[in-house]
Order: C-alpha cells, then structure tokens, then sequence
C-alpha cells in the first residue's frame, strides 16, 4: 500500500550518529533509523566513515520505499570536506578530530584571514576547514591540485545525485573560507585557489537533481525522487526554531544540545561581527538566507559523557530526572563543582585546566554536578554573544531538567523554553520545503531551580580564575 504522498526523507550526518528520517507532506515522521558512527583510519590518519555511512544509508533508504518519496534533504555537521577527482572519491576525508601537525598549523594560521572578516576563530585540529585543506594539498599535491571540493552535507547530495555543489551555511560555518559581510569566499579561499575549486554555489533548499539510475536501482526508490543540496545542521536547527512564533520574530537565541552546545543568537538588529571574543570560541554562522548570526560553543555533550563515563542517557532520561534534582541541594552544600575544560582548545575557557572540586562518590550527584557545570559553562557563552530575552533550548539535553532549571535560574531576565518537538535539525529541513510548517506542540517555559545558584557560581569564577593564574605562574 503506498502512503502519505509527498514524503520527504531527511538524512542527518552529525559527528556522533548518523540518522535517517520519514516525513510526511504535513510535517509528522513516519519513521526514523540511526546509527552510531565508526571511527576508522587510514594511514594512520582518523578519516570519516564514508563507506560505512554509504552502505547503511542506501540500506536505510531501500526500508522507505514502500512510500511514494518525493525528495531527500541532507544535512551535516560543518566541518567536513571532500575532494572528488572526477566521479570518485580523491581519498578519504579528514575527521575533524584529526590531529594536524604543529608545524603545518603552524604555517597555515600565518594565511589566515582576520577574525573581524571571517568570523572563524583559528579552532584546533581540523575544526577550521582551512586547515584540512592546507594539510590535504601536502598530504595529496597531484589529487587536490585538480579536484572538486564539497562540503560534508553537499557530498551526499553528490553521492544520490552525480552532481556537485555547494552551499553557504556549511561554507560559513567557522572553516575560514567564506566572509558573512561580503557574501562570498574569503580572501583566503580565493588567495590559495581554493574557492575555484568548490563546486558551484547554491542555496539550500535548491534542487540539485534526480537520484542516479545506481542509487534508484539499489534503493527501490523511484528514479523521480530530487534531492536538495541541504545545509549545517546547527543552521537546520536554526531554521526549525524560526518556526515557533516567539523565535522567530524579534530578539532570540536557540541553542543546539548534542555533541556541541551551540548557541545561535538571532540579533534584533545590527551587531559588531568585531567585537565578538574570537579566542574564547565565538564565531559568526550563515543563515539559510545568508545572513550572519553570532555564535557561542562548547563540547557540552563529549563533556558531560566524559564527566558521567557511563551512559549518557543518565543526565536526560525522563525516569532519572527526580533523583537528579534531588541531589542538586547535596551538591551545592558540598561545594561539588567542575571547572573546565575538558575539551581543550574549546570553549569559553580553551585554555582552562580541568578540575572536579569536592566530587561526590554518590553517582546522582555526579551526575547533577555535570548538568549545573554545562549551565554554567552555556550562559557564559551566551553572554559573550549578547543573548538576552528568549532562549529556546533544543536538542537531547533539552530534557535534562537539570541543566535547563540550571540556566533559567542562571538567566533570570531571560525567558528559556523547551520545546515538545523532536528531531529539531530534520524539522528544520523540512522548512526548507514549505517554510509554512510549524512545529508540533508548544514551548514550554522553563521553571528556575527553587536554590540559589548566584554564591555558587561566584565561587565557580573565583576556583576558575585561581587556577588559571596557577596555571599562568
């Protein structure tokens, strides 16, 4: 039986999963598959799962085609490149946790752009798409001399569709390569040839063509299906956030829970790209529509499951969250807190030298020790971007009440929400389709912890201050 005409599927290939989706013409899922992403290597070097996410993704689409599909959207994490010769592959793309030579790092920041033109803070490892690219020429003269460069989200519109492009959201998102004011490559980009090299630009809701008669034939899907040339998935979230009335006119700021905690900050009117803290992990994104939007992060998710060792789940699952508030007034009494950072080079205090002050040997306080730590360490972030009025929390640890009470106790001029929805990045690239959708369900307002986390959180900023003047002498 064929059903809910006009579905869309929805491929979102973030850092952590890979997932794909089902949607009907009216914005409701159908269905939803995932699955963990392997690390693998080549020649020593971590590389991205192309093989294994191809395999499972053309496996995953051939389960949707008893539905009269009608396109696919892809959406991906933001710093990833690949580099076609060709209708193959050059060679594997970077993880972006690949450890880059100091001494080609080195080299490649005295090329960089100013942060005031770019709105990209110099990131380690290969967080800077600038960087991979510099490495890549060194690792793949004759390869990358020659090749087609694709953003990570645009490369699998490549791979269903034999065509390449590519798109401004993953373009301006921290990789060096492209400047918000300007609407265009960055000095940068075009100085090392770079930006003659990408694929042609496109927006992200445009089609880029039909699937391949291989991919039609191996999916059981039609050969009609389109596929759109998709987007970043912190701007996909973005773009489902915009959906609710209260986010999407005026002054607000979303901010994105998973791997990364970012928050995107829609301004009610100018700003100073400038005047952002670049060596403090701020950084300037590209809308949909092109428009810049100041940005703030932290590894909150690898972070928090760092801190917890066991399973993450443990801070945000709904049986687990009276034990977790519980122990917030033990925790506070002990004097229990986290200074950052754990990820190094990240943040709001790259440099920061981690510390787990006064831990407690009861897990539930651990673990509500993690969650007051992330609130802390967001609405520091949040204040480097000016964020102020509404604040809408999305994403898994939206539902650790914890973390969210944390931070609208923390902000007590903000108003923070939550929403019911879920699959908030798919949403949104469901809005690329019909920007009429709303998402199910309403905010809900966020209810402040009954404690006072103002004495705790000066003592936090005076043991973080202590130790980085330690750290200093």
């Amino acid at each position: 039986m064929r059903l809910n005409a006009g579905a869309t599927i929805v491929i979102d290939l973030g850092k952590t999963l890979s997932k794909v989706s089902l949607w009907d013409r009216a914005g409701a899922m159908i269905d939803r598959r995932v699955r963990p992403n392997r690390l693998v290597a080549t020649d020593g070097i971590r590389r991205l799962d192309l093989d294994g996410i191809g395999a499972w993704l053309v496996e995953t689409l051939g389960a949707f085609a008893d539905h009269p599909v009608e396109r696919i959207i892809p959406v991906g994490h933001g710093a990833g490149i690949v580099a076609l010769t060709g209708d193959t592959v050059a060679f594997p793309p970077l993880d972006y946790e690949q450890v880059i030579p100091a001494e080609v790092l080195v080299a490649y920041r005295r090329e960089r752009d100013p942060f005031a033109l770019t709105g990209s803070p110099a990131l380690p490892d290969g967080l800077n798409i600038g960087s991979q690219l510099f490495w890549l020429e060194r690792l793949y003269p004759e390869a990358m001399a020659g090749a087609t460069l694709l953003p990570w989200a645009q490369y699998w519109a490549w791979f269903l569709t034999g065509r390449a492009v590519s798109e401004v959201t993953s373009l301006g998102c921290h990789s060096d390569l492209w400047s918000p004011a300007a609407g265009d490559f960055s000095p940068l980009a075009r100085r090392l040839g770079w930006a003659a090299r990408f694929a042609p630009v496109v927006r992200a809701g445009d089609r880029v063509g039909p699937l391949t008669p291989a991919i039609a034939a191996a999916t059981g899907l039609s050969s009609q299906v389109e596929v759109l040339a998709g987007l970043h998935d912190s701007n996909a979230a973005l773009l489902a956030a915009r959906g609710f009335p209260e986010i999407g006119a005026g002054e607000a700021t979303v901010l994105s829970t998973g791997t990364w905690f970012i928050g995107m900050r829609s301004p009610a009117g100018p700003f100073d790209m400038a005047a952002l803290p670049e060596a403090r992990d701020c950084l300037v994104n590209v809308d949909v529509h092109g428009r810049p939007v100041p940005s703030a992060r932290f590894m909150g998710g690898r972070e928090i499951e760092t801190l917890i060792e066991l399973d993450t789940r443990r801070v945000d699952i709904k049986p687990d969250q009276p034990a977790l508030l519980a122990a917030v007034p033990r925790v506070l009494d002990a004097g229990a807190m986290i200074l950052p950072t754990l990820a190094r080079g990240c943040g709001p205090f790259p440099e920061a030298r981690f510390a787990f002050r006064n831990r407690p040997d009861d897990w539930m306080e651990r673990r509500a020790a993690a969650c007051l730590y992330a609130a802390l360490m967001t609405t520091t972030a949040l204040d480097l971007i000016g964020s102020r009025d509404r604040i809408l929390v999305e994403g898994r640890f939206a539902e650790a009440e914890v973390f969210v009470r944390a931070l609208a106790a923390l902000r007590p001029d903000c108003a923070i929400y939550t929403a019911n929805a879920h699959n908030d990045v798919s949403f949104g690239a469901l809005r690329l389709v019909d920007p009429s959708l709303t998402p199910s369900g309403d905010l809900v307002r966020v209810i402040p912890l009954a404690q006072d986390l103002a004495p705790y959180r000066t003592n936090w900023l005076a043991a973080l201050a202590a130790g980085q003047e330690e750290t200093r002498a």
